[in-house]
């Protein structure tokens, strides 16, 4: 029979006899270890590791040898199958280029995501979701319709079965319940002036005190605006020569490429939260 490939990922207190424990439930399954990262986090004392297996048995096998363990270390414990797509859906608002990125690279397969449905509170990228063979949903943001757009997106992420959602330069601030109805499971992109660039226009601001470099941070939503868990980072110099205008293009497009990779790392279950800090094993 053909071997099945699982990903286990875990995090527990550390304490002497977790690999150990771990391996032995592996063998027991009948799993052979492709991979194996493990990380040891001493300002939080907490164990992480990430395990790449192939075994013959069933994922409820696994599950059923992994499990006294689990419980006997207090584990935080996740078992995939390698290589499943994870349902997505997608934020967004006017400015396609993150968007663009997103469905580019998973139509490409270079990202492992399924993205059932397109979410925006404006129309203008309709054509984009349809040229892509994509659902595109309309829900409108006012500070009156706010909780009524917010519980749609719950019911379309509920009806789609949907595991992340990425915000694509979505621009609209997510309600505190929402955030937290979304927890480790929702991932936003933003440019990396922050906080001394905020409100609009910040590649302007940026242009017009000399920064040198600039790039984006994608990080968890949390409700602390901006504030979450940050899971990939990247910075591009730059000068005196590059007008408002370039900042913003080439501030797209390392928005675009951090935003991709986090999304993958996420979806091939790299990231495991530690606190407000990620574990990244890339």
């Amino acid at each position: 029979m053909a071997p099945n490939s699982f990903i286990v990922t875990l995090s527990c207190p550390d304490r002497p006899g977790i690999v150990h424990a771990v391996s032995g439930a592996l063998l027991e399954a009948g799993c052979n270890i492709s991979e194996s990262r493990q990380y040891e986090s001493r300002e939080t004392g907490t164990f992480f590791m990430r395990v790449t297996v192939a075994t013959s048995a069933p994922q409820e096998e696994l599950e059923a040898s992994l499990a006294p363990v689990a419980e006997a270390f207090d584990m935080k414990l996740g078992i995939f199958r390698d290589g499943e797509r994870v349902r997505t859906l997608i934020m967004c608002s006017k400015d396609g280029r993150t968007l663009n990125d997103l469905l580019f690279q998973q139509r490409s397969g270079a990202l492992p995501i399924e993205v059932p449905v397109i979410v925006s509170n404006h129309t203008e990228l309709a054509p984009m979701a349809e040229f892509y063979g994509i659902p595109f949903v309309h829900l409108p943001v006012t500070s009156g319709t706010k909780a009524e757009a917010e519980a749609k997106l719950l019911a379309l992420v509920e009806e789609h079965q949907i595991e992340l959602v990425v915000l694509a330069r979505y621009m609209q601030i997510l309600s505190d319940d929402l955030c937290r109805a979304l927890e480790g499971r929702a991932i936003n992109i933003h440019h990396s002036f922050l906080p001394s660039f905020k409100g609009a226009k910040p590649y302007h601001q940026a242009h017009a005190r000399g920064v040198k470099i600039i790039g984006a941070t994608a990080h968890y939503v949390t409700a602390d605006l901006d504030e979450g868990p940050i899971i990939e980072q990247e910075v591009i110099r730059v000068d005196h020569s590059k007008t408002p205008e370039q900042f913003v293009q080439l501030g797209r497009d390392v928005e675009g490429r951090t935003l991709c990779r986090a999304v993958q790392w996420h979806a091939e279950h790299r990231v495991l939260l530690d606190g407000m800090r990620t574990v990244v094993f890339d």
